[in-house]
């Protein structure tokens, strides 16, 4: 396994460190992105961990690519803030559209010279869903008619049955989002692509480790780990 670090949007003052992580065998490519919205930081904390349980090798990436962008918004996530503009907003709406912030612009160009067949991310969420219908917290989210609604409906049933209290239960939301990564990934290249949302009002440790937990059990689920 080889883990390398580059930047992101390097010649922009949004400039943020990325890793690409080597499998010794052929493989998907997965990309992993946190940090798109500065103030959900358990999202951005299991995305770090995960870079550093690599750089240990407490996890392993056996086959394929796994590009991790931690933190994709440094400026708000300084000031712990969503974001001005929200930037999961500002990606393409349409196949041949154009992204309209500097770090949408980067992250897009590194989609397209990567290319992966797999897409998550890291968000948070008001709310549990388990509780209310209406919100997002405690969800993996995709759009519908997905070739990736099976492997995500899979993974939360197995997740399901580690977590004790049900209200915490993650769901599956199957909703596009207009200038979001994930619906602009989905479209642009064909991904299967996952937005994680995990409850704000959840212990913050405890919502790092499901973050964490999802993380792996896709890579598994992919064949990288």
């Amino acid at each position: 396994m080889i883990i390398e670090n580059y930047t992101l949007a390097s010649s922009t003052s949004h400039a943020t460190p990325y890793y690409v992580i080597s499998g010794g065998l052929p493989g998907p490519v997965f990309m992993v992105v946190s940090g798109i919205h500065g103030n959900e930081t358990a999202s951005i904390r299991a995305a770090k961990n995960i870079v550093n349980h690599l750089r240990q090798g407490e996890l392993y990436i056996y086959r394929g690519t796994l590009i991790i962008v931690p933190l994709m918004n440094q400026k708000a996530y300084r000031k712990r803030i969503r974001g001005v503009p929200d930037l999961n907003r500002t990606f393409p709406r349409t196949r041949n559209g154009s992204a309209k912030h500097p770090l949408s612009v980067a992250l897009l160009q590194l989609v397209r010279r990567y290319r992966p067949t797999w897409y998550l991310d890291l968000h948070e969420a008001n709310g549990l869903s388990q509780r209310n219908p209406k919100r997002l917290g405690q969800s993996i989210i995709i759009k519908p008619e997905s070739q990736g609604t099976v492997t995500a409906r899979r993974l939360i049933k197995d997740i399901n049955r580690t977590i004790a209290n049900t209200s915490y239960h993650f769901n599956i939301r199957l909703r596009e989002r207009p200038g979001s990564s994930r619906s602009a990934v989905s479209r642009i290249i064909g991904a299967k692509a996952f937005t994680v949302e995990t409850c704000w009002s959840l212990d913050r440790d405890l919502r790092i480790r499901y973050q964490i937990d999802i993380v792996s059990r896709f890579l598994r689920s992919a064949g990288l780990m």
